[in-house]
């Protein structure tokens, strides 16, 4: 290992797996071991900050464990092809709705329902077929792979890593949102439904701070890059600066609200918050815990 990858490895990826692990042991205990649901962690952290690549340490480091994990992304519950498509010809002015990503561009409903079958994995030989979101398809506009391609995870499952770029979103009211931008507004009346879908189904929550969400544009063009150099279609650098500009209203409104108070259902002794520098490194200095009730 190089320097960088040791600092992630022993003050990033080792420590959060240390709280993760602590966070399922008061969890079963909570329990008494009959029927223990997973314990879902909600992981939100901005595009590109290097989220996925913590989900798979994770996932590693507790299957290798013997702790039975999954992996599913708010991604995953993006609207079909046509549902974006048809999102975007209702809302022909909004460009904040006119690509997937914003507040409004999930099927809520399909994403309770896998979480509800997820926490429902209690027995041995239960199974559930998770999602996934092809996001080269149609051009990198994306759609919603075929389901004969979704993972299946079979029960008993004891850890669920639910993440997303705008997971736990507070929202604003209509005129801090028009203050950032017009077009949000409307993503702000939608992000309303989100907590009681999603957010409340999450035990624990894991924030990825980080400095300046401009970052996300060099991220993404890296990502986007990499998914071309492997053969797989996907956006020019035009395309991605476009599309990313569509979520820094979002970013813009919630993310300080995400810093100073938490996720929409954070609670206190099962919130933690690490910050990370441009290089997706920690950095030095951590921020306190927050005061949670």
């Amino acid at each position: 290992m190089d320097d960088v990858q040791r600092l992630r490895v022993y003050r990033y990826y080792l420590p959060v797996f240390f709280w993760v692990q602590q966070q399922l042991t008061q969890h079963k205990h909570k329990f008494q071991g009959k029927d223990t649901p997973p314990l879902v962690l909600g992981i939100s952290a901005p595009q590109g900050c290097g989220k996925s690549t913590l989900v798979e340490q994770l996932e590693a480091l507790f299957t290798w464990l013997g702790t039975a994990a999954a992996g599913v992304s708010i991604d995953d519950f993006y609207l079909t092809n046509a549902g974006q498509t048809a999102l975007a010809a209702g809302q022909p002015d909004n460009r904040l709705l006119a690509l997937r990503g914003n507040a409004g561009s999930h099927d809520l409903e399909l994403g309770a329902a896998v979480l509800k079958q997820l926490k429902g994995l209690t027995g041995k030989g239960q199974t559930a077929a998770v999602p996934r979101y092809d996001k080269s398809a149609f051009q990198g506009r994306g759609d919603r792979a075929d389901p004969s391609t979704w993972p299946v995870v079979t029960g008993p499952l004891e850890l669920v890593f639910f993440e997303g770029w705008m997971s736990g979103f507070r929202p604003v009211g209509e005129a801090a949102a028009a203050a950032v931008e017009a077009s949000l507004v409307e993503v702000d009346k939608q992000l309303a439904a989100y907590e009681a879908a999603w957010d409340s189904a999450v035990d624990a929550w894991l924030v990825i701070r980080i400095g300046d969400p401009q970052w996300v544009f060099g991220w993404r063009l890296q990502a986007e890059q990499r998914m071309r150099a492997a053969g797989k279609p996907g956006m020019t650098d035009e395309q991605i600066a476009d599309f990313v500009s569509r979520y820094m209203p979002a970013y813009k409104a919630y993310l300080p609200g995400l810093y100073a108070a938490g996720p929409t259902t954070a609670k206190a002794g099962h919130t933690l918050i690490i910050e990370v520098d441009q290089s997706r490194s920690p950095v030095p200095q951590q921020p306190k815990p927050l005061p949670l009730q």
